[in-house]
């Protein structure tokens, strides 16, 4: 059995996951509409989990932060995506795929 949600029951169901403060408001939107575009693009839904979710992807809210975590030999948005998915969220930030 399936349901569609749209993005306020996405945006709930990290909330009662308590998983809230893992992506931000505008970095839940843009994870959100990635998924959509993905579900469109390979003609199969997608299943929510929160939890795999945020283990699979993280916001960073500029390339400085990401270096922290990563490594400062990613000098750019450019070279962060030839590793993995970059999912932009405004100018700066920016949602990845972890690997």
């Amino acid at each position: 059995m399936k349901q569609t949600i749209n993005m306020y029951d996405f945006e709930r169901a990290f909330i009662n996951m308590e998983r809230n403060n893992h992506f931000s408001h505008e970095g839940l939107k843009a994870l959100f509409d990635y998924i959509e575009q993905y579900e469109d693009d390979i003609g199969e839904d997608f299943e929510l989990d929160v939890i795999g979710l945020c283990c699979d992807y993280a916001e960073y809210d500029n390339l400085k932060e990401f270096q922290n975590d990563y490594s400062k030999e990613y000098e750019s948005i450019e070279d962060i995506e030839n590793e993995t998915v970059v999912i932009p969220i405004d100018n700066d930030s920016f949602i990845i795929q972890q690997f």
